[in-house]
């Protein structure tokens, strides 16, 4: 019996296209871990991925590099995609990966990443967007489950700090299906509504329970948002996209409540110290405004008639007293001195009358040598013009004037017939 034998090139030429022809193998996505990861210099990418019931030689060309969005590393578990083929020379099979992402939460993790990055570069993480958070508010807004804790906790937290804060909850879908399109729509709706703050959140979980508020949508629902939003999802140690974008970042739905409503103890206590801050400046000004008027009745005292009449008074009488002894004073010292010198005095009022006598005596003599009467008895006489005034000489006179003359005993009138002028005059 004749049988065939074949090469081992033949052999594995047709297993390889055995494993061609099988549709399922030319598009196969495989999970596993990753051991024997190697990165050529070359590009390509050399790694086994194994299970528990087997492993499986696997490389990614580097034309392939782009459907690998993370550093592949010992231990990690993956999902290849791929086509599975039999490399010829050597006899084996081996996945030819074309895709790699990582499986379950590591891939939401690298998708977290990715966005984050994406929307870092973009701006929406940057400070100089974050609206402040009113101090005071009358209205919160909540977007999160209708039941479980977030919201029971808000709830209470909010009531307890100020009653009086009215709460309007958007009943929002934060896990599964859908859940981001529905806190997008909370968003809106009480963005719209016109609300003081929101507070978006929900209770803890695991990233995949987390994973609506990771959405690029909801993020951007929260930068856009006209209103300040309050990010409160998880537990402190969990970060999502939308604690990153929203103005403040609560680590607790409790602390979201806390950050959200002010203690109207706080704010009673912030207006009993504004009252009695008041009341201190106002009995500081009264005071002040006292001490003033006083100050200015005083001074008003100070210069009213009656007071400048008292003090003038008072300067009247000093200066009086003041006078009055100086001139007791001046009064004794020239009695001392008059009694000091009363003989000297007496003395020469005595040598000076006698100087006055004896030049009355001369001026007497010659007055009497000078004398009008006395010239009239040595046959003088005073002539008047027609003016009558004294003629003293006959320029003044002219032929028929008038004239008068006055003798010892009498006068007479005589008219001028003649007018000469002595030689020695001329």
């Amino acid at each position: 019996m004749t049988k065939n034998v074949y090469s081992v090139g033949q052999v594995n030429s047709y297993i390889k296209n055995m494993f061609a022809q099988d549709f399922m193998l030319r598009q196969i996505s495989v999970k596993g871990e990753v051991s024997n990861c190697k990165y050529h210099t070359n590009g390509h990418i050399y790694f086994t991925i194994k299970d528990a019931a087997g492993a499986m030689r696997a490389v990614m060309f580097a034309g392939n590099r782009k459907g690998l969005s993370f550093h592949m590393k010992e231990g990690d578990r993956v999902i290849v995609t791929g086509s599975v083929e039999v490399y010829e020379r050597d006899g084996v099979y081996q996945m030819y990966a074309r895709q790699i992402e990582a499986d379950g939460a590591g891939n939401l993790f690298l998708k977290f990443e990715q966005l984050k990055r994406e929307l870092e570069e973009m701006g929406m993480f940057a400070a100089e967007y974050k609206q402040p958070i009113p101090k005071y508010i009358h209205r919160l807004g909540i977007v999160t489950a209708p039941t479980g804790a977030a919201i029971q906790d808000i709830r209470n937290i909010a009531t307890r700090r100020n009653p009086y804060v009215q709460l309007i909850l958007y009943p929002a879908l934060v896990q599964g299906s859908g859940a981001a399109e529905s806190i997008v729509n909370g968003i809106h709706a009480l963005d719209m509504l016109g609300v003081d703050t929101i507070i978006v959140g929900r209770g803890g979980g695991s990233i995949e329970d987390l994973w609506a508020f990771n959405e690029g949508i909801v993020a951007r629902a929260i930068f856009d948002c006209r209103t300040p939003i309050i990010s409160a999802v998880g537990h402190e140690t969990d970060t999502t996209i939308a604690d990153l974008v929203a103005d403040l970042r609560a680590p607790t739905p409790s602390a979201a409540a806390e950050l959200a409503v002010a203690d109207v103890r706080d704010i009673e206590d912030a207006l009993r110290q504004q009252q009695e801050r008041m009341q201190r400046i106002l009995r500081q000004q009264l005071r002040l405004a006292r001490e003033q008027t006083n100050h200015y009745l005083t001074r008003l005292r100070a210069v009213s008639p009656q007071s400048q009449l008292n003090a003038n008074r008072t300067r009247t009488a000093a200066l009086e007293e003041k006078l009055t002894d100086c001139m007791q004073r001046q009064l004794a010292e020239s009695r001392r001195r008059t009694a000091m010198s009363g003989d000297r005095l007496r003395q020469r009022m005595e040598q000076t009358l006698e100087r006055k006598r004896a030049r009355f005596q001369l001026l007497a003599q010659a007055l009497e040598g000078n004398s009008p009467i006395r010239k009239l008895s040595q046959g003088y006489a005073f002539v008047e013009g027609p003016d009558q005034k004294t003629v003293r000489s006959v320029d003044g006179l002219k032929v028929q004037d008038e004239i008068t003359v006055q003798m010892l005993d009498g006068g007479m009138r005589a008219t001028v017939s003649e007018v000469w002028h002595n030689e020695r005059e001329k």
